[in-house]
């Protein structure tokens, strides 16, 4: 129940043979997933959505929901809004402006990117924080186009020089330009939402090519827990459904704020609010590529504050996980923030473990993996580079162990014999590039070796890292003839950075 009936032979068929799989992790039993699922759909059914934007409230009146004028609140079966759901696609394709960052988005597929939208930056070398502005923007796609474990760029923070009639196109216009991975991002007017997709479209080639392969996906929390679907970003929902392009929508239920303090109650809000999104998308136009978007976490309970490193965020984005998969759904999840103010040794644990955990659990589209500290209000390039080597060690534990006739290397056993070694043996030339995850970042020098360098810490090697990148020439990724069109076709674009 709830499951699409092809939907293993589809992923079967579409699998990216080189990405690694999780699933591993599962906090929830089948009987777990049953049993949200079902409460979920009580919910659709007893409680019901209120759905603000006029358009949408009457496409769900329209598919044949129970709706109440006055309240502005839909009810729907079971039997509809699965209906609804099974529109969506199992698998959704990102693409970059190079063809080695194209994403394969669900199944138990695993791809970790940045996150946002940051307020503040933490300059390199400092412990001050500063608004942000659309250079930083410039500055940090730099950095992520050079870091191998970043699979996507999503717009990280909110240019405090730029107002909200033109952030949209300078967000978006700072990374393509930058950097060559695909890129999502928040948007915020409907205006800015077409002259993206313009923008987008001239460095695709045409509105064809970028349909056909989309460099950009947008992020819309239409979704207002507990049980609202918004008027001003419901209508910047279907405005990216009209357009065919791949669409978020995510929400973030907090344990004890907006939603029951459990876990389990939380999954269920979570799971009700994402799924009128997504409804949402299909009602507006059927088979939108979507995904199932998982922004949960807890309050502080002592002051109601907003936590990003809790341990509790990684365990239920790894539920959602399961719940996305139940549905067929690829799923936007989240982890690898961190509360801490600086780059000290919290930075690290809380982003890892939250990594970690949701990786293992299938996370397909995992935002917010690096690059972003103090509450997700503070980005920092040095954590970016930090970051990038948490995923690769996430990344090689999420492909597991190989076992097979050549991992075991009884015939290697057998020729070398006892008391021999393996040093110079073909064996490990062949294998241990690829059996060892290799650090460009951590320490891993005799104590005499690192003191000779300065006795450099973490920070101080992602710093330097950082300062490299940087002090590289700045080109764009698009031709000069794209970026001169883009600057005199496409309005608010700001020419000191693009």
């Amino acid at each position: 129940m709830g499951t699409k009936t092809s939907f293993n032979d589809r992923v079967k068929m579409q699998v990216d043979k080189d990405r690694v799989e999780g699933g591993l992790y599962r906090p929830l039993s089948a009987e777990d997933v049953v049993q949200i699922h079902e409460t979920s759909m009580r919910v659709f059914e007893e409680i019901g959505i209120r759905v603000k934007n006029e358009e949408a409230f009457e496409l769900f009146a329209q598919a044949g929901a129970q709706v109440g004028r006055e309240t502005s609140v839909v009810k729907m079966d079971e039997e509809l809004v699965m209906e609804l759901i099974d529109r969506a696609p199992s698998m959704v394709h990102l693409y970059g402006q190079r063809p080695e960052h194209t994403l394969h988005v669900g199944g138990s597929h695993v791809y970790a990117g940045t996150g946002g939208t940051a307020l503040y930056v933490l300059d390199p070398g400092t412990e001050e924080r500063r608004r942000a502005k659309l250079a930083d923007l410039k500055d940090i796609a730099r950095v992520v186009d050079k870091m191998p474990n970043i699979d996507f760029f999503m717009l990280p923070v909110f240019p405090s020089d730029m107002d909200e009639e033109n952030v949209d196109v300078n967000r978006f216009g700072a990374a393509l330009s930058y950097q060559g991975k695909h890129v999502t991002g928040g948007v915020y007017t409907a205006e800015g939402v077409r002259n993206v997709i313009r923008m987008a479209a001239m460095i695709a080639g045409s509105e064809k090519a970028l349909k056909e392969k989309p460099l950009v996906s947008f992020v819309t929390c239409c979704g207002i827990s507990p049980f609202v679907l918004d008027d001003t970003y419901g209508a910047l929902a279907m405005e990216v459904a009209k357009a065919g392009l791949p669409v978020i929508t995510p929400v973030e239920p907090l344990c004890g704020t907006t939603s029951p303090v459990t876990l389990a109650a939380n999954l269920v809000v979570q799971n009700v609010d994402t799924l009128a999104g997504v409804a949402l998308t299909q009602l507006v136009n059927p088979g939108t590529p979507v995904m199932y978007g998982c922004i949960s976490s807890i309050a502080d309970m002592k002051d109601l504050k907003y936590l990003s490193g809790a341990v509790e965020m990684g365990m239920m984005n790894a539920g959602a996980s399961q719940l996305a998969r139940h549905y067929g759904l690829p799923i936007y999840a989240t982890a690898g923030m961190s509360d801490s103010k600086t780059l000290d040794a919290q930075s690290g644990y809380e982003s890892a473990i939250t990594n970690l955990l949701v990786a293992l659990a299938g996370g397909n589209y995992i935002h917010d993996a690096a690059g972003l500290m103090e509450f997700c209000m503070t980005a920092s390039l040095e954590k970016y580079v930090m970051d990038d080597e948490i995923l690769g060690m996430v990344m090689r534990a999420v492909r597991g162990i190989e076992v097979n006739e050549k991992t075991l290397a009884l015939e290697e056993m057998k020729k070398i014999g006892p008391g021999g070694h393996y040093v110079s043996s073909r064996h490990t030339r062949r294998f241990m590039r690829k059996e060892q995850f290799i650090p460009t970042l951590s320490d891993r020098q005799s104590r005499q070796e690192w003191g000779e360098v300065g006795s450099p810490s973490t920070r101080k090697r992602a710093q330097s890292r950082v300062e490299e990148i940087l002090g590289e020439p700045a080109t764009t990724l698009p031709s000069a003839e794209v970026m001169e069109r883009i600057r005199k076709e496409i309005p608010g674009v700001n020419r000191e950075v693009i």
